[in-house]
């Protein structure tokens, strides 16, 4: 595990690698990183990946694959970046990237005959479930309405 000193090669293209996918709008991945954030973040989250490698037992270091490295190192970015915005609506963009966000259109009915644009969001619990409440207005009739999406594990 050499290769995740500091400063070597490899670390320099990981870290440049996630954060170009994380801060890059593709296709149907979008950014949950506010602009304003992204500097210190990225400072943020490369001592605190590298606080964690340096932590790491000898035997811990030689179990570690690139996956699991990939995967700390974004799951210290979400978290590092959670402490950092400002809002709760950002807050909720950082948890759960992939789905809808304020201004997103969506559609009423299945025939996506009634245009919406999304007003206001929520996390919800219910029970042992968790809901993202979402409010939203037609663009044609300017009528408010709702719905929630059940929030992944």
């Amino acid at each position: 595990m050499k290769e995740l000193e500091p400063n070597t090669l490899e670390s320099s293209e990981l870290v440049e690698q996630t954060f170009n996918f994380w801060f890059t709008d593709n296709e149907h991945i979008r950014s949950p990183f506010p602009e304003y954030i992204r500097p210190i973040l990225k400072e943020k989250a490369v001592d605190g990946f590298f606080k964690w490698v340096t932590s790491l037992n000898p035997k811990a270091k030689e179990e570690v694959n690139d996956e699991m490295i990939a995967e700390k190192f974004e799951e210290i970015i979400f978290e590092t970046a959670l402490n950092m915005v400002i809002t709760e609506d950002e807050k909720i963009t950082i948890q759960y990237p992939f789905l809808p966000r304020l201004n997103d259109e969506i559609f009423a009915n299945e025939n996506h005959e009634l245009k919406s644009i999304i007003i206001d969001r929520a996390l919800l619990k219910e029970g042992d479930d968790s809901y993202l409440k979402v409010k939203a207005e037609e663009i044609a009739s300017k009528k408010v309405w709702g719905t929630k999406f059940e929030l992944p594990l």
